[in-house]
């Protein structure tokens, strides 16, 4: 044990992090989220909401059950989350009709809204992936962005 108290190595530095893939991934990811939440709080947007907006933005015309199997939550979280949506006019459900199949969509205020946190998304991610950032979050960030461009997840 060094003068500090730590746990050291016999050349007397602190062992090395654990190397865990998943330990790694999960507290980048929770790093990750922290700062889009920050970020995409001048929007009043949340990340869970950013990922409703993508998925209808993607999908025009997604049903409930589809936009709650996408986002892994309940068919019922997914109408909460929706109607609080529709109520900021960033969606709208073309029949909303009871009987009837839903389909959302966009409006133009949330096709803009989506643009512009994708911007704020393009920011974090230099900040936290980009040329000044860490070097292995630099890595693992072009490690992830070519898998995504060569097709090589799925």
């Amino acid at each position: 044990m060094g003068e500090t108290g730590a746990v050291t190595t016999e050349n007397g530095r602190p062992e090395p992090p654990v190397t865990s893939a998943s330990i790694v991934v999960l507290a980048l990811a929770r790093r990750v989220e922290n700062e889009l939440n920050a970020a995409l709080a001048d929007l009043d947007l949340t990340v869970r909401k950013l990922g409703l907006l993508g998925h209808v933005g993607r999908m025009p015309g997604v049903s409930f059950s589809e936009l709650a199997r996408m986002a892994g939550v309940s068919v019922q979280s997914v109408h909460t989350s929706v109607k609080a949506l529709t109520a900021a006019g960033l969606v709208r459900d073309s029949t909303a009709k009871a009987g009837a199949a839903s389909t959302i969509e966009l409006t133009a205020a949330g096709s803009r809204l989506l643009a512009e946190a994708r911007r704020v998304v393009g920011e974090v991610d230099e900040r936290l992936f980009g040329a000044e950032a860490d070097p292995v979050r630099r890595k693992l960030g072009a490690a992830i962005r070519h898998a995504f461009e060569t097709g090589g997840i799925g």
